[in-house]
């Protein structure tokens, strides 16, 4: 029940902001379920493509999609994630910690200066 509830969470933040995978499904896998940071990341990104989808669905329903912008960003995204899952097999956990929370926290700032 709690991880169908992390889940609910997940997808409510992930339709409503963009932002459930990496922000609340990382956190809570490696912080309350113990995985370790690979597992974490492999396993969010396996949990939010559902999400992704279905919300894209919904979104294009209400025709909110750039799809010039969008098709030309996931071919970015494509070649980005194969380098991403190849560097994640290199890269020690805690730099991986100190890479998110640098992220994080510049998305954060940048957030607030808007």
């Amino acid at each position: 029940m709690k991880n169908a509830l992390i889940g609910i969470l997940a997808g409510i933040i992930s339709g409503m902001f963009s932002a459930g995978g990496g922000l609340i499904l990382v956190p809570v896998f490696v912080y309350i379920l113990k995985l370790n940071e690979k597992e974490a990341r492999a396993t969010s990104l396996f949990c939010i493509t559902p999400m992704v989808i279905l919300t894209a669905i919904i979104y294009n329903r209400n025709n909110f999609i750039d799809w010039n912008l969008g098709i030309k960003c996931a071919i970015g995204g494509i070649i980005g994630g194969i380098i991403g899952g190849k560097l994640l097999n290199k890269i020690p956990d805690k730099y991986l910690q100190i890479a998110f929370i640098i992220f994080l926290f510049y998305a954060g700032i940048t957030t607030i200066m808007r």
